[in-house]
């Protein structure tokens, strides 16, 4: 039985930018690496957005950024200048390529397309098993979502960003390439958090994604009535679908990090590192897998990785809201996009912002809303 430094299993977003800074750190020439998965990560299968100051160490793959976004509801419409900021975006399929290209070139890295079955932790070692083989190894790095333990539990609210999204391509030149639509509510609700999403990298070229913050999804044939709705409602006829693609992400703020053991931590969706108000993924991950590249350079015992900050608990309240009052995210986020600065918005969802600062954002959310969610926040201590 083959015995490993290091095991990935599950080769998704946190795990391929955690394996890729150990390699550019230098620090892991002499670790033997196993990354495991099923999906062989060939295929354009999502999209990331997100927004920074300064260029990172993804600037390569970054397919088209913005400068300006657009929020709506049924009420107005806000042009939003994102400086120093600004919105990128990222294909799937561009950074599976840049990550295993890198890691092709590593003589300590081995990469197999299976399935993982078992990860049972042992005194001194712990044992992995794939459908077709099995290993051991010093520590393992977890992205497999235990989707059971989070939806059998009652305490902590459970919703979810569900979307479908297609890539479109016009007859005629009516995006402004200039501008995203960062979220636009002027969709019915129906009792729901619902919004529009729409991506342009051409005058003829967008990605529109129907999206929902809700405890349940909905069926195929409900999202895509709604984006044709809206591709009809900005004037366009003649168009072609390029591409298609959905997704469904936790939004909660369940502690994944109990679950961490000695030599096991749970990373990515698995470990907690979604954004739990917004569902933005990318830059959580890309911050909590470099504090985890220098934490494995000191500390061998993964149940003290993690830190619970403020941020976990404004998003706590907010859930709470959503989970008991899903027609309401509209008008919680429109208050904070009306007049709020929007910068300063991009600050606080990155959880950069003092505490001056987030009293400024959270003072122009309903304040009603949060006081009661407040007042209900012992629960989840």
């Amino acid at each position: 039985m083959k015995h490993f430094h290091y095991i990935f299993t599950g080769t998704g977003l946190a795990a391929l930018m955690t394996v890729y800074k150990m390699v550019h750190s230098g620090k892991f020439k002499d670790k033997s690496i196993l990354l495991l998965d099923e999906d062989p990560k060939k295929t354009n299968d999502r999209t990331w957005c997100f927004w920074e100051k300064e260029n990172s160490i993804w600037e390569a793959v970054v397919s088209k950024k913005w400068d300006s976004a657009l929020f709506a509801n049924e009420d107005f419409c806000r042009n939003l200048v994102l400086q120093p900021y600004q919105y990128k975006m990222i294909q799937g399929l561009d950074f599976y390529n840049l990550v295993f290209e890198q890691l092709s070139k590593e003589n300590n890295i081995t990469f197999l397309n299976e399935k993982v079955t078992n990860i049972n932790e042992l005194e001194n070692h712990v044992y992995v098993a794939t459908e077709n083989n099995s290993f051991t190894c010093d520590q393992v790095f977890n992205s497999v979502y235990n989707k059971i333990a989070v939806t059998n539990q009652t305490k902590f609210p459970l919703l979810q960003q569900h979307f479908i999204g297609w890539k479109i391509k016009t007859e005629e030149a009516v995006f402004n390439v200039q501008q995203a639509t960062f979220m636009d509510f002027s969709v019915a609700q129906k009792g729901n958090t619902r919004f529009m999403y729409v991506l342009p990298t051409s005058k003829t070229e967008a990605l529109l994604e129907y999206t929902l913050f809700s405890p349940k999804l909905l069926t195929t044939a409900e999202y895509e009535d709604a984006i044709k709705e809206y591709i009809e409602k900005l004037g366009i006829t003649n168009y072609e679908i390029i591409e298609k693609e959905q997704g469904s992400i936790p939004m909660t703020c369940y502690p994944f990090w109990k679950k961490n053991s000695k030599r096991v931590i749970n990373i990515g969706t698995a470990g907690g590192w979604t954004k739990a108000s917004t569902g933005y993924t990318f830059k959580n991950s890309d911050k909590t897998s470099s504090r985890l590249v220098e934490f494995i350079q000191q500390q061998t015992d993964f149940r003290k990785f993690h830190r619970k900050n403020k941020f976990w608990f404004y998003d706590l309240l907010l859930l709470d809201i959503l989970d008991r009052k899903n027609e309401l995210g509209a008008s919680i986020f429109s208050s904070m996009f009306k007049k709020g600065n929007p910068s300063l918005i991009f600050k606080f969802l990155d959880e950069e912002t003092s505490l001056i600062e987030d009293i400024q954002v959270i003072l122009k959310c309903p304040k009603l809303l949060f006081i009661k969610a407040l007042f209900r926040s012992g629960r989840y201590l």
